[in-house]
């Protein structure tokens, strides 16, 4: 494996690994049947809800799940991932002036995701007004992060009140660390982790923040399965700031172990995919 990764150009690495970034976090139990089940317990302050990108049996489980909390009542934000923060006036004005998901897709949406499999929320957001609310990092500010640490797109007070002047506790860093060498077939330069792990944490440290400023309403965050994490994503940086709230994380996971990682998960069949790791490994000699 090193062999083969040496005689590839630096920069194609940086490019995938920035790519890879800007939608990772997937993580992979299947809610038996064909039944949908009925979500579980009371609307909390912030719900977490995670995501394969590419499962459409996950997104429509996910989907049926949320629908059922707003058809009951509940009026949340709504946080994507999906869409760059940097663009939330235009998220905005598109959802005013817009009758349908299409539209909206059409007007704010970026070229990187599979868009289809989140109009089902985006439509939902629509007919029922519940405001939607862009959550994540563009890519400039991911590299910012990669190059120059968690801190470089971070205000002082934010640095303050995530006391990001300090080492990121031990079990995030190393969390982080181990999902990102996963994630990319442990054939990721050694010289690349850390900055992947800086831009990683401030996706999810960002999410947070945006996530918290829509109190009083409640939230709910649409984001892949390694965001929603309790143990190093968003739901463990919430609470590092007062006032605490009530958080619930939910996985929609392909099957893989994830002891303490949600406070509920619900498996999915595998969405049919290429292995992502064979382009990148080295070939048998014959």
């Amino acid at each position: 494996m090193i062999s083969t990764y040496s005689r590839t150009p630096g920069w194609m690495f940086a490019a995938a690994a920035l790519a890879l970034l800007a939608g990772c976090a997937s993580g992979g139990k299947n809610a038996g049947g064909s039944a949908v089940p009925a979500p579980v317990g009371a609307n909390p302050q912030v719900l977490l809800l995670g995501e394969v990108h590419d499962n459409a049996a996950g997104h429509k489980l996910r989907y049926e799940l949320l629908r059922q909390r707003v058809e009951a009542g509940w009026r949340p934000a709504i946080v994507m991932e999906q869409f760059d923060r940097e663009n939330q006036d235009v998220l905005s004005k598109a959802q005013k002036g817009c009758l349908d998901a299409q539209c909206v897709i059409r007007v704010a949406g970026g070229p990187r995701w599979e868009w289809q499999l989140y109009y089902p929320v985006i439509q939902l957001a629509l007919t029922y007004q519940l405001p939607l609310i862009a959550g994540n990092l563009s890519r400039a500010d991911a590299a910012r992060a990669v190059r120059d640490g968690v801190t470089a797109t971070f205000d002082p007070q934010s640095i303050r009140d995530y006391r990001l002047d300090q080492p990121l506790p031990a079990d995030v860093r190393g969390g982080q660390q181990t999902e990102i060498v996963a994630g990319h077939c442990n054939m990721l330069p050694e010289m690349m982790v850390e900055g992947m792990v800086n831009a990683q944490v401030s996706r999810d440290i960002w999410m947070a923040k945006i996530v918290r400023d829509q109190q009083p309403r409640d939230v709910v965050l649409i984001a892949g399965n390694g965001h929603v994490r309790k143990d190093i994503g968003v739901a463990r940086w919430i609470n590092a700031v007062a006032p605490a709230l009530t958080v619930r994380s939910e996985g929609y996971v392909e099957g893989q172990g994830d002891s303490g990682r949600y406070d509920a998960s619900y498996t999915v069949a595998p969405q049919p995919r290429p292995d992502p790791c064979g382009a990148v490994q080295p070939k048998a000699k014959s």
